[in-house]
């Protein structure tokens, strides 16, 4: 295993696994679970309205909260214009999804992230025209082969109002998770992202506020 040095002060659920946070991100974890008994949730997208909103932290978070329960976990960097879960990590960025969907039967270039249980697939080489490849069938068999390795595939995308990226990937999805920035995501804007995604007939599971002041501090809540 190639040594990389994983970004800390993101990852709150492995600097400060006690915090109000890290808690959120446990509740979160046991919510997604919860909310679909019928239907587990296998294949999760995240996505929200604009950039920085925190959208690719909460994901990676919610990975290393989802390893740490003993589950196998693949984080997937859909974001083909703005790729950053490998800079999170602290891993190269050389080989990963468009590579799989160029040729067809290699093999996941899935890479260890220092937590037992928990792999990312980044994003590769930046292709001309992401939505195309998101929508294509290449990326269907993709996802199909992730299941079939991984008890849970989250999907990092761009965020819904700019492109068409994240609305293309939610209908391959089992559920979409929608991420907004208290204080900064207005709720026009909101009612939009959800217009769009409930357009495509998309699964919306729920919504993590980000930086919402609570009584105890910061924290994250869904």
């Amino acid at each position: 295993m190639t040594a990389h040095h994983v970004r800390p002060s993101a990852l709150v659920a492995l600097r400060e696994p006690r915090s109000p946070a890290a808690e959120a991100y446990r509740t979160l974890r046991t919510n997604i679970q919860f909310s679909s008994l019928d239907n587990p949730v296998r294949t999760l997208l995240a996505t929200s309205t604009a950039p920085d909103e925190g959208k690719s932290t909460t994901l990676a978070n919610l990975g290393v909260i989802m390893a740490q329960a003993e589950q196998r976990v693949i984080l997937v960097d859909c974001d083909l214009r703005r790729p950053s879960l490998h800079t999170l990590f602290g891993l190269p960025n050389e080989d990963g999804l468009t590579n799989m969907i160029l040729a067809e039967d290699a093999a996941a270039p899935l890479q260890e992230c220092g937590v037992p249980g928990l792999r990312l697939l980044t994003s590769g080489p930046l292709p001309p025209r992401p939505a195309d490849i998101l929508g294509s069938q290449r990326m269907g068999s993709v996802i199909e082969r992730l299941r079939g390795v991984a008890d849970m595939v989250l999907f990092d995308t761009p965020p819904v109002i700019a492109v068409t990226d994240a609305a293309v990937l939610a209908t391959r999805v089992d559920g979409v998770l929608l991420v907004f920035q208290a204080g900064k995501t207005s709720r026009e804007r909101a009612r939009r992202t959800r217009e769009i995604l409930e357009k495509v007939k998309a699964n919306i599971i729920g919504v993590v506020l980000n930086g919402a002041e609570l009584d105890q501090g910061y924290g994250y809540y869904g």
